[in-house]
């Protein structure tokens, strides 16, 4: 697999190059441009015809334009009928993903996807739009991802592809990305309350209009929530602001966007076993009643999609401010017995960015050449140790400039009726530049990555279609650790981390479109990760880590038997391993092996709906001996709703078997008042939030 990775392109655009001068052959209606995951794929047409489709979302018709079993696209029905805790759990629309939370509401989700511990993003890319959620070099981790400012009615569509087999995806791409895409248009306005358990509240108004040429939608989002918590309300603060205007302009339309988030709130952090099992406190009890975080985001967008240079042009364009603080403590008083091992991070920074895509078809080719553009502007971002929320010490503070440009071309060809071939090549560009506090971990480094994307399809019959698919992808690294020359708690000598990490993954996989009704896929994949150290944001440094390697499974089963019936049913399976380690010590921590997701929704005649899904994932090893794991858990969340001509009203029913599993775990050592000086190693968890009931009314105008 991994010699399938390294495979040159150059006899593939050989082949294509010679094919784009061939005389057209005869293909089946179902051959299209690989799916744009910038929007709902396209029924097959002229490069100047932008056809309008009704979106099916997951009974979307992929065969003829996918390049693995691994992609694929949520409508919005499919968004709209899960029930859902917080804004970040839209990410459990990609198969096998798993989005917990070990801190606050108001920070980013944790993420687990395809054998990987994502922290907040490190290894996925996310983007709203063409605006990337991912922020590089962030105060709280690399690749930090918070969509806590997503207004989850106003996203008209998911688009997701795992694996490094695209040539438009660069950095964050080992694990897969996705990409949300806000609606132009709303079906109604829609004015919603919901009030729930633990002081839910949560406010809504969204609207959209036309006139004559010109498009709008808004939403107003507003969020308030204390949590179950026994020592600590979490006083969640949330508002979320969107407006978004698009306008017919010569062959093609221009829109803009802006929006606005703020957000604070209190954090009930893991918390240790054994603090649990001694009675210092409760299941839902916190140690540090300090915690917490505020962030704001604000972003304007726009670009213009249309006909020109005898294709399609895409050319967007952003601008993000973002402002961070987080108060953590982990390991309570194992570093400062006296004051508490208490700590902020901060992060203050703009971002701003451009993306330009052309596509066009060339006889039985179609042609995709891409370049994107981005600069992070930060201004500050510091980890200081504190008290109580009070400023105690500096560990480290920076400014960083770090920019980046991808070029990017690929080919879909028609090689027969039957049997298609995508190539694509990718070259990134990278400038990290430092200013530390400390002098000698400032400066400023350059880097360059070349990729190779290929994938063969086979389709037999009209329904069905093979995948042998391969690509390399990279995540970059953050700045701080690239420059970093000595351990700013020590002043000891440490190593710097490598600029850009190389991933290779390769896929064999299938898809079976029957009808409308019925649909399925399947993957078998591997992904090599090279060698490299981690900059721990929590500790200012860079930590060791190991190649590693890691093979799955997935299957994806959707039945719609009715129009009021639709069912689905995914299963992951990965393992994980370091390379180059003794058997007993080579498990990778957080590696999630079984994820199985399931839900069904039935819509009666008489405008009732009702929405189930179960998500379950495994043990896992929590340290690379294995002899700490993770127990899984098991989650039900329902909801049940009625619509009426104007008004509608649900509820659901959060963690309806009110399990008292651990939404997260992780083993280290900690040290309480009392205990022995180097602490103790314990289990460390984040309970998942008992049962909870949330009642909605809504007004559609």
């Amino acid at each position: 697999m991994r010699a399938f990775c390294r495979l040159s392109l150059l006899t593939a655009f050989c082949c294509v190059a010679a094919l784009a001068d061939a005389e057209p052959a005869v293909v089946s209606d179902h051959s299209q441009p690989t799916a744009d995951p910038d929007q709902a794929p396209e029924t097959k047409s002229s490069p100047q015809t932008l056809p309008e489709l009704e979106v099916l979302g997951r009974q979307l018709d992929l065969i003829g334009q996918a390049v693995s079993a691994s992609e694929g696209y949520v409508g919005r029905d499919d968004i709209a009928g899960r029930p859902r805790v917080r804004s970040g759990d839209l990410l459990e629309l990609v198969p096998g993903m798993v989005a917990t939370q070990h801190s606050g509401s108001g920070k980013a989700n944790q993420y687990f996807l395809r054998g990987f511990n994502l922290d907040h993003g490190t290894d996925f890319a996310t983007f709203v739009d063409a605006m990337p959620v991912n922020l590089r070099s962030h105060g709280h981790g690399q690749g930090y991802s918070d969509l806590n400012f997503l207004i989850p009615e106003l996203v008209e569509a998911l688009s997701y592809r795992k694996g490094t087999y695209y040539a438009d995806v660069g950095d964050f791409s080992a694990a897969g990305s996705a990409r949300f895409q806000i609606a132009d248009q709303l079906p109604h306005g829609l004015a919603e309350a919901t009030l729930g358990e633990f002081g839910y509240a949560r406010g809504l108004v969204a609207d959209s209009g036309r006139h004559a040429d010109t498009e709008w939608l808004y939403g107003i989002e507003t969020q308030q929530y204390d949590g179950p918590w026994a020592d600590i309300e979490e006083s969640v603060e949330k508002l979320n602001l969107t407006l978004r205007v698009g306008h017919e302009l010569g062959s093609g339309r221009v829109h803009v966007q802006a929006m606005a988030y703020d957000n604070e709130w209190n954090a009930p952090d893991q918390i240790p076993a054994r603090a649990v099992a001694q009675g210092l406190i409760t299941l839902l009890g916190s140690l540090d009643t300090t915690l917490g975080g505020n962030s704001s985001r604000t972003s304007v967008s726009g670009g213009w999609t249309g006909a020109a240079f005898g294709g399609d042009l895409k050319a967007q364009a952003y601008w993000i401010d973002s402002d961070f603080k987080l108060w953590s403590n982990f390991t309570y008083f194992l570093d400062d017995p006296d004051n508490g091992d208490q700590f902020q991070q901060f992060d203050r920074r703009t971002v701003h960015g451009l993306a330009v895509t052309q596509s066009w078809q060339q006889s039985r080719v179609r042609w995709q050449l891409g370049l994107d553009y981005r600069y992070d502007d930060i201004d500050a971002i510091g980890l200081y140790r504190t008290r109580a929320r009070q400023y105690l010490s500096t560990v480290r503070e920076d400014s960083i400039d770090e920019q980046s440009v991808g070029l990017f071309v690929a080919a879909d060809a028609d090689l027969s009726e039957t049997w298609r071939v995508y190539a694509g090549l990718r070259q990134d560009w990278f400038e990290f530049e430092v200013d530390a506090g400390n002098p000698q971990n400032s400066g400023r480094e350059q880097a360059d990555l070349a990729s190779a994307k290929l994938a063969l399809v086979h389709r037999p019959t009209e329904s069905f279609e093979w995948y042998l698919s391969a690509g390399q992808g990279f995540h970059s690294n953050d700045a701080r650790g690239v420059t970093l020359q000595v351990d700013p708690v020590t002043g000891e000598p440490a190593e710097s981390a490598d600029p850009l990490v190389r991933s290779e993954g390769a896929e064999l996989g299938a898809r079976w479109y029957w009808s409308e009704r019925f649909h399925a896929s399947f993957a078998y994949w591997h992904l090599h990760l090279d060698s490299e150290l981690l900059f721990v944001g929590d500790a200012g440094n860079t930590e060791a880590s190991f190649p590693s390697d890691r093979n799955g499974a997935e299957l994806g089963i959707y039945f719609f038997p009715s129009e009021q019936l639709a069912a689905d049913l995914e299963v992951s399976y990965t393992e994980a391993r370091f390379a180059e380690q003794p058997s007993n010590a080579d498990a990778i921590p957080g590696a999630i092996p079984w994820v199985v997701a399931a839900g069904v929704t039935w819509r009666t005649a008489s405008d009732w709906s009702v929405g189930a899904r179960i998500r379950h994932f495994g043990r896992y090893a929590l340290i690379e001996d294995g002899s700490a794991q993770a127990s899984g858990s098991t989650t039900v969340n329902l909801r049940v709703g009625r619509d009426w001509d104007r008004f509608s009203a649900h509820v659901e029913v959060l963690n309806l078997l009110d399990t008292d599993a651990h939404d997260i775990d992780y083993f280290y050592p900690s040290h309480l008042p009392g205990e022995p000086e180097g602490g103790i190693d314990d289990l460390h968890f984040h309970p998942i939030e008992p049962r909870a009931i949330r009642l909605s009314f809504g007004w559609r105008f």
